[in-house]
Parts: structure tokens; sequence; C-alpha cells
């Protein structure tokens, strides 16, 4: 795909007879939950790779986004956000998943909020910060600019926790795409010589089946209320592409897991509302990230305590 939902599974660097010209490196987002890591990944990108909602832990696994301008290639790592709560095996795949994106990438962008001085949790990011291998540059990005009213107060208090950080700076993710693009440029300028790890024309590493679970999980992320949304999974069990040449819609046909019947119909809602308003919100994005028409169909599975069963963990794409 282009910039539709394009992916890579195996990110072997290239060898062509240009690879000794070109400049590439890696960069992971790290942060606590919910300070605006997807947000900030897909203004760099240019293109929504990642999902995005309000609620915490939003982002499950490390999602790669890839930005190509002529030689150089930033490729991004997005990051679940660091916390203790929870035990179960998606849990643990989700810690292990920052632990694998910091170990060996050339910069970090440590994101925090600066809405709020530090919690617990950004005190434990900052002593991750302290165990990368020297070679590693730390940026410290205080998010939520325009949101804060003492930004420089916070930004101070996150500057203590790790001093070492080699750039500070303060912008909004969101609503300020001329500061995420100076730091782009900047991160582009000091790349190493090195071969591209993925084709110029690709800006994700998800298949396209995983990106369309994305949003359509966010979409549930943004309707439901509670606690619901974090037992909320969702699986593409079919893509039919229409005939070339063709005006008929792309047909997708997901599975949204949850883990108790009671669950089920909170999703599927009174008569049908619920899951209705959940697909016509997917089906909106996907429609216009596709560029093409899409008919969702949308389908919701009792699937007991799914967070805990290995196999199903490995279905839906995490690799435990």
């Amino acid at each position: 795909m282009t910039d539709r939902s394009d992916h890579l599974e195996d990110p072997t660097p290239l060898t062509d007879a240009t690879a000794g010209s070109t400049h590439s490196g890696f960069v992971a987002i790290l942060g606590k939950p919910n300070v605006g890591k997807s947000t900030l990944l897909n203004t760099l990108l240019g293109v929504k790779v990642a999902p995005i909602t309000p609620k915490p832990q939003t982002t499950r696994r490390g999602v790669r986004g890839i930005y190509t301008h002529e030689d150089h290639q930033l490729v991004f790592v997005d990051t679940p956000g660091l916390h203790h709560q929870g035990r179960s095996e998606l849990d643990s795949y989700m810690r292990r998943e920052i632990r694998d994106a910091v170990a060996d990438v050339d910069v970090v962008l440590w994101v925090t909020d600066l809405r709020h001085p530090p919690t617990r949790e950004d005190r434990d990011v900052a002593r991750m910060l302290h165990n990368l291998p020297e070679a590693t540059r730390v940026i410290l990005v205080g998010n939520k600019l325009d949101a804060a009213r003492y930004p420089e107060e916070a930004l101070s208090l996150y500057k203590e926790l790790y001093p070492e950080a080699e750039r500070v700076l303060a912008l909004s993710a969101l609503n300020d795409p001329k500061a995420v693009y100076a730091l782009r440029d900047d991160l582009m300028e000091a790349l190493p010589e090195a071969p591209f790890f993925f084709p110029p024309d690709i800006r994700s590493d998800q298949t396209r089946e995983q990106w369309v679970a994305e949003i359509v999980r966010e979409s549930a992320m943004l309707h439901l209320r509670q606690e619901l949304p974090y037992s909320v999974a969702v699986l593409v069990v079919d893509w039919q592409d229409p005939p070339e040449g063709s005006d008929e819609p792309i047909v997708i046909t997901a599975e949204i897991w949850v883990e108790k019947t009671g669950h089920r119909r909170i999703v599927i809602g009174k008569g049908g509302t619920m899951i209705r308003e959940i697909g016509r919100t997917a089906r909106k994005q996907l429609e216009i990230f596709l560029d093409e028409r899409v008919f969702l169909e949308l389908e919701v599975v009792v699937k007991s305590a799914w967070r805990e069963d290995r196999e199903a963990l490995r279905e839906l794409g995490y690799e435990v």
C-alpha cells in the first residue's frame, strides 16, 4: 500500500546500489500512558498509523512509523504507555514491547504532559532512561503546551528527573505541527550514514489488517464507557478488494472480542445502536485514509479471558 495503510512485515535493511549514500536511524517514543505519544507519531509522519483516544493504554504494540525524504529515513517506534497496573499476558507483552523498543535505537523521545508535574510513572520512565546505552540520545519533549497553565515549571521538574537529556523542548503535538516538523527536521539532519530499513514508499510496518483492527478498536474505545474498552480486541477476519475498475466498495469483516456475555450486549447496544455507531465512526476514518468506499461488517464475539490466552494473543498479532 502507499499512504493508505502501508505495511512491511520484514524490516530487513535494503541493500541496493545506493545504500552507501543513505542515512537512517531508529527513534523510540517513550512515556507514561496518555501523554500524546501516538499523536506525536502521527504528526511526525503526516499520516495516521497509530490509534488515538483520550483513554490511557490505547497503544498496545510497538507500532513502527517510517518517514523517508530523499536519502534520509527515520523509523519511529511508538510504545505502549509505561504503567504499573495489570498482570495479564497482554500487560506483560506491552512491558516487553517498551523494553525492546528502547534497547537498540539512536534516539529516545521522552514525551511528558506539561499540564501536570511528574508522577510515579514518569519517575519510572526516567529510571529506564538511566539504563540506556551511553550512545543513545535522549530528547525531552514536553507535550500539550497549549493546555498547560504552568508549562515552564512542569518542564523544569521533568528535567530534574533526567538532567542528561541532550535537548529539551515544549510543543503541542496536536495543535502545533510546525514545531513537530522542526523536530523531525532536526532528527533527519543527525541521522548516521546507513542503509534504509524499509522501502521509501512504506509508512508503517503494520499489515493492512492490523491497521484496520486498530482503527476499529479506537472507535470502540471512544464510544464505550468505564473499564470495558480495555477488555476489547479486534481481529480482521476477511478483506475483499473490489474488481479492478469496479465502483464497488472494499468489504472488510472484523470481530470485536469481549470477555463476557454481558459485555457483548453492551457493545451491540439496544437494537444494535452501539455497534452501528462504532462501525460508522471507524468506516469514516477508513474511507478517508484508503480513499475508497468501505463496507465494514462487525461481529461481536465472546472470547473468555482472551488477555490471558497466549494463543488468542498470537491470533491478534501479539508476539507473546
